[in-house]
């Protein structure tokens, strides 16, 4: 069902899965891809792989918006060449997306498929990528009008979402936990290794604050690691 109200020459327009509003003869799209995320979790609790995870947004995307220009693994020239996972455009509306998926290791069945995903570790490093994957899209909105873009973590593993016993850390400054708040200029502590820091000694300077809030995405029919939860970050 749509519905339709004018106030002040604005025409607000919204259905279950977008938000549309037409100034001054130009429309933008805001997609609701929480509510989108929401929807392919009913189909698909647990997935192979990041590029599986990937590839699988961008289809429920595209079958909600088939107008819209969903791309993969998108390049662009921000000081050098990145990739972005996926980039949607629909008229001037760019919206730039940024996934993660980090497992721990578990054997399971769904929808008569099995999966056994590894134990990937190294929570330093994906606190910091994501948190770079923040600091990416807004070097973006920088650059570009009309932009809005958002960063999400999909695992589970618990280590992510719960608060560490331990304070003080070489990543504390990167921590994602629940309830926790990020922002300013964030980098590792004097007692980080330099095999640690490798490939990621830059400090993540970030314009905005950011309050972290993991919610439920899944449950698969195992004995351990089995709750799937989810971080949506609108930039």
């Amino acid at each position: 069902m749509i519905a339709k109200t004018n106030i002040n020459k604005v025409t607000f327009v919204y259905s279950l899965f977008q938000f549309s509003f037409l100034i001054n003869g130009v429309l933008f799209l805001i997609i609701e891809l929480k509510r989108i995320l929401k929807s392919l979790s009913l189909k698909r609790k647990i997935f192979y792989s990041e590029a599986d995870f990937q590839h699988a947004f961008a289809w429920e995307i595209h079958k909600k918006y088939p107008d819209t220009y969903v791309r993969l693994e998108y390049p662009i020239m921000i000081n050098n060449m990145w990739y972005i996972d996926i980039l949607v455009k629909y008229e001037n509306q760019i919206i730039p997306i940024e996934l993660k998926y980090k497992t721990r290791k578990i054997k399971c069945s769904h929808n008569k498929e099995r999966f056994h995903l590894k134990n990937q570790g190294a929570q330093d490093h994906g606190r910091y990528d994501f948190l770079w994957d923040i600091y990416r899209i807004e070097q973006l909105k920088n650059k570009f009008n009309n932009l809005t873009g958002y960063a999400i973590f999909l695992t589970n593993d618990s280590l992510y979402w719960k608060e560490p016993r331990k304070s003080n850390t070489v990543d504390s400054m990167f921590r994602i936990h629940n309830g926790k708040e990020v922002n300013g200029s964030l980098s590792w502590s004097n007692d980080a290794s330099a095999g640690t820091k490798k490939g990621r000694e830059d400090k993540i300077l970030l314009k905005n604050k950011y309050q972290i809030k993991w919610e439920d995405y899944s449950r698969v029919n195992s004995n351990r690691h089995n709750e799937f939860k989810y971080l949506f970050l609108e930039i």
